[in-house]
């Protein structure tokens, strides 16, 4: 099996982090962010490459095991 409790995670972590990455495109959109636009612009910032990092390592750790 190829989905391992790892990339299982790293999965979650993925979504988790878009997730947040819409909810603050859609609030700095709105013109008014509940939390600010300097944390809703952190946050942003900072799940767009966890969202990208985790879901490559989520794929080469799937291949890796699909391999064996």
């Amino acid at each position: 099996m190829y989905l391992t409790v790892k990339s299982g995670l790293l999965l979650a972590i993925c979504c988790v982090a878009s997730i947040a990455m819409v909810g603050c495109l859609f609030e700095l959109g709105s013109g008014v962010p509940d939390l600010g636009q300097t944390n809703t612009i952190i946050i942003l910032a900072a799940s767009i490459p966890t969202s990208v990092v985790s879901f490559i390592l989520a794929v080469k750790d799937a291949r890796a095991n699909l391999e064996k």
